[in-house]
């Protein structure tokens, strides 16, 4: 009897141990999760020859990063010359600037140039 209550102990500590670790892991990645969310704020993806979102707003000093999800290359070209512009980028490429000055910043696709957005720093 005193063995079957002691293997019953250790069954039950040993099933508390992988709840609590798969809890854990759980947990884990919502906090990668919600730190990466963070970051995509400030991403916009190029899909279905759009840049998504369109527009969006920014800090003087924040990283911007553009991510190919189409199967056709393209490119980030700001009109006026006001940051640098990208290469050609193949699916899953990414191409990243720092925002400068306070203003709005318009860019378009050099191989599609209906593809258009816009970038307001603040």
């Amino acid at each position: 009897m005193i063995t079957f209550i002691r293997k019953n102990k250790r069954a039950v500590l040993l099933t508390i141990l992988v709840v609590l670790n798969f809890c854990l892991a759980a947990f884990g990645n919502e906090t990668i999760n919600g730190a990466s969310a963070g970051d995509a704020k400030n991403k916009i993806e190029i899909k279905d020859f759009m840049f998504y979102p369109p527009t969006i707003t920014v800090k003087s000093g924040e990283k911007i990063t553009w991510i190919n999800r189409d199967d056709e290359p393209h490119t980030v070209v700001s009109v006026g010359k006001k940051f640098q512009k990208s290469s050609a980028l193949d699916t899953d490429q990414e191409f990243s600037i720092t925002a400068g000055a306070p203003g709005t910043y318009e860019y378009f696709c050099s191989v599609h140039p209906k593809m258009t957005g816009t970038i307001v720093v603040q």
